[in-house]
């Protein structure tokens, strides 16, 4: 059993973040291999983290379908379940990783206001 959502936002944080650690995104396409259609590929493409959060939400859908259809009295329901707690836990961490860099933006044009407030500029210069 493999984590396709997992591995998916993987390659969707390498591309994101410029990872070029080739083995770390052979092993995550490996484990995808056969699994890149609908959200698990798009999520796996994603070149930002709009682009992340939006195909992970749809992935998140489609799992938890897959765990409301499974029979509850064996292993891979169990598996499922964990699955769908790991996968909901990225996506805080990913909405946490948006929040922060939003956060970032904000102290630098807060930064560059007080610049400029500071140390006014004139346009005829």
């Amino acid at each position: 059993m493999t984590c396709h959502e997992l591995e998916a936002l993987r390659l969707g944080l390498m591309n994101v973040l410029g990872t070029t650690d080739r083995s770390a995104r052979e092993h995550a396409e490996k484990e995808l291999e056969g699994h890149l259609e609908g959200p698990i590929g798009a999520l796996a493409e994603a070149d930002d983290l709009a682009a992340i959060e939006r195909h992970l939400d749809a992935a998140l859908v489609d799992l938890e379908e897959e765990v409301a259809a499974a029979d509850e009295s064996t292993d891979r329901y169990d598996y499922l379940r964990g699955r769908l707690v790991a996968v909901r836990d990225a996506e805080r961490a990913v909405r946490r990783l948006t929040n922060q860099g939003e956060s970032v933006l904000d102290g630098l044009d807060d930064a560059h206001h007080l610049l400029h407030e500071a140390f006014p500029v004139d346009d005829d210069d």
